[in-house]
């Protein structure tokens, strides 16, 4: 009897098997990187939107420490770090201890995110009371 040589390897059916099972892991995989380089993007953003923040209630401590007292109001601008623009908008409000403000910064990469911020900083500053911003001049 003649010995019957079976050659070794892949059938047709194992082949299209494995290429399913690649076609459909690879747009999953795909889909994956990208969320995780879009996330990757937006820490980036955050960071560099809290750093603006920071940047401009450090400006905003000097100037009432250095020139005029902090008052209740608010303020809004641009500011460009990281080669961007970013918009930030500042609101000084009234507390209930007399002399101490509450200070809200808002920042987001495009104008019209105003009620979207993207980062939003509170902090709470000493400024005159109500008494001294008179000056004396009520009578």
């Amino acid at each position: 009897m003649a010995g019957v040589r079976r050659e070794s390897g892949f059938t047709l059916i194992e082949v299209m098997v494995a290429l399913a099972v690649v076609a459909i892991a690879l747009p999953a995989l795909i889909i994956s990187l990208y969320q995780q380089v879009d996330g990757t993007a937006h820490i980036r953003d955050k960071s560099i939107a809290q750093m603006v923040a920071a940047n401009r209630l450090s400006e905003l401590r000097l100037i009432s420490a250095a020139t005029e007292p902090l008052r209740p109001g608010s303020s809004e601008g641009m500011s460009e770090m990281a080669a961007r623009e970013w918009y930030w908008w500042l609101e000084t409000t009234i507390t209930d201890v007399d002399t101490f403000y509450r200070v809200e910064v808002n920042v987001a990469a495009q104008e019209e995110l105003r009620e979207q911020p993207l980062y939003t900083l509170v902090a709470f500053m000493q400024g005159e009371s109500e008494q001294e911003g008179d000056n004396g001049d009520s009578q």
